[in-house]
């Protein structure tokens, strides 16, 4: 398996990718979240043509997770990262976020942010043994905060969740 940037063809792979993982929210009590519809082919073909799209593909070069990225506030801002369960449990997410740290490094941010949720075991817990810590509300950026208020007029607010950041050095 390798990493390599998503091209245009893929954009409706990443959402088949996107609504398999989205299948475990059922498990946790959260069927609204598993039902959402993944981000548009041209909302991804932006991220596509910003640079910050990037799959994992297997032997075949066919994609089975992907990352998108945002820059917001001077940081990287991770806005989806998504594994397809056939290959869950493989590394695979924490390869993409490695992937998005080195690539901010080689920008000059000083980390990567994301909104997850805090009690779903493959979100906020996951992110913490990815090195990604709690951001406290009242430390939120300006488009941190911007994003929290799109999220919540979305309705994901109706779980709790919470902003994380990874400092990046070096």
């Amino acid at each position: 398996m390798r990493i390599r940037a998503v091209r245009l063809d893929e954009l409706t792979l990443l959402q088949d990718i996107e609504r398999a993982a989205g299948q475990w929210f059922r498990d946790v009590g959260m069927p609204e979240i598993a039902e959402d519809e993944p981000l548009p082919v041209g909302e991804l073909a932006r991220y596509h043509r910003s640079g910050l799209a990037w799959v994992v593909a297997d032997d075949a070069d066919a994609p089975v997770a992907y990352l998108i990225a945002d820059r917001v506030d001077g940081n990287l801002h991770v806005e989806q990262v998504s594994v397809h369960p056939d290959s869950a449990r493989r590394g695979i997410g924490r390869l993409l976020l490695d992937h998005l740290a080195a690539h901010a490094r080689l920008e000059g941010a000083p980390a990567l942010t994301l909104t997850t949720f805090t009690q779903v075991p493959w979100n906020a817990p996951y992110y913490a043994r990815c090195g990604f810590r709690p951001m406290d509300d009242d430390r939120l950026t300006p488009g941190l905060r911007t994003i929290r208020e799109r999220e919540a007029a979305h309705g994901l607010d109706r779980w709790p969740r919470i902003c994380m950041r990874r400092a990046l050095s070096g």
